[in-house]
């Protein structure tokens, strides 16, 4: 039977264990380039598997008792976070991020993990991305563009108006927003604008801008207070750091409440409609991945499953026929052809 975690966050680990995570930190870090969020995302994961991985075999003692933990023990891992509650996706990635971890001990320390050797992720079904409608986008830009003016101070409310045009005509993560720096912003008055975005894995890609979202932007950035030098934030909260992840979330959830829309209308949304749009549109498969910055055509493809979606509603709601009843017949009524 699963145990439950145990709750003792302070509990120290063995000091060549605590070390090996310390290493991992850094490999993803300085090797993987992955982002702060990244880092403590995953540094999460690991950590509830190692208190749980603790607790079930009664003490781990050192880095080669944590390599030879045999299969039951990461299947009752598993069974734990099922029994908890945890969806089937949180499982994978955790999972992922637990094998990494042990890819780095045999790496490092030559203990490969035998006990991961059979073991296979839960199987889930990604959902097919939620992007909101060109109107409803507008409107949030704008309410959320209303709640940064409710702080008193207008340049927050042109941040906000900024911040999300660029998250909806880019088709930024709302991570690499907040992390470009002035040297990423095109010079003003270029004549084909783009951005360098740093993106997962470190990544660099180049994504031209339109007119709208450069007009947004710089009209924030004449107005902050705060310095807008090559190797300050583009993005600044109210004390002149860094603006905070938690805070354009926080004034995007006032604006879609706001506007009574649902809670898939999300900073994440923008970046999902944008593809859309550019689907819509004819755009390449090939150039929406590059301008997305997915490594994999796969992950772009999701977006064809959306135009497919909203292709048949526009048909069932605009031909006629397609909005008769099962078993009706269909010549009957004003849509009857003409008899010649």
């Amino acid at each position: 039977m699963a145990r439950r975690l145990t709750q003792d966050p302070a509990a120290p680990l063995p000091a060549d264990i605590a070390a090996a995570v310390e290493d991992w930190r850094r490999w993803l870090v300085a090797e993987r380039r992955a982002s702060a969020n990244t880092v403590a995302a995953y540094d999460r994961d690991l950590t509830q598997f190692l208190r749980f991985i603790t607790d079930w075999a009664g003490g781990i003692g050192d880095l080669s008792a944590l390599a030879a933990i045999d299969i039951q023990g990461f299947r009752a891992w598993m069974a734990r976070r099922r029994a908890d509650g945890l969806k089937p996706a949180s499982t994978a990635r955790a999972l992922a991020v637990v094998r990494g971890f042990y890819r780095r001990l045999d790496r490092v320390h030559g203990l490969p993990a035998p006990g991961l050797a059979g073991l296979s992720a839960p199987k889930h079904v990604r959902p097919a991305p939620r992007p909101v409608a060109a109107a409803d986008a507008r409107r949030l830009i704008a309410a959320a563009a209303d709640i940064g003016a409710e702080t008193g101070r207008d340049w927050v409310a042109l941040r906000e108006r900024a911040l999300f045009a660029l998250l909806w005509g880019a088709g930024l993560r709302i991570g690499e927003a907040l992390s470009l720096d002035g040297r990423d912003w095109p010079a003003p008055g270029s004549r084909q604008p783009a951005l360098v975005v740093r993106g997962k894995g470190g990544k660099q890609r180049r994504v031209p801008l339109i007119p709208a979202v450069v007009g947004a932007v710089e009209a924030y950035r004449a107005a902050c207070p705060h310095p807008q030098t090559s190797d300050r934030p583009v993005f600044t909260g109210v004390r002149g750091g860094r603006l905070d992840r938690a805070v354009a979330e926080r004034h995007m959830a006032a604006a879609r409440r706001a506007l009574g829309l649902d809670a898939t209308a999300t900073p994440h949304a923008l970046r999902h409609a944008f593809a859309t749009h550019l689907l819509d549109g004819g755009a390449d498969l090939r150039i929406i991945q590059d301008l997305l910055g997915h490594e994999s055509l796969a992950t772009t493809q999701r977006y064809t499953a959306v135009a497919t979606e909203r292709m048949i509603a526009a048909y069932a709601a605009a031909h006629p026929r397609a909005r008769l009843r099962s078993g009706e017949d269909e010549t009957d009524g004003t849509d009857r052809p003409p008899q010649t």
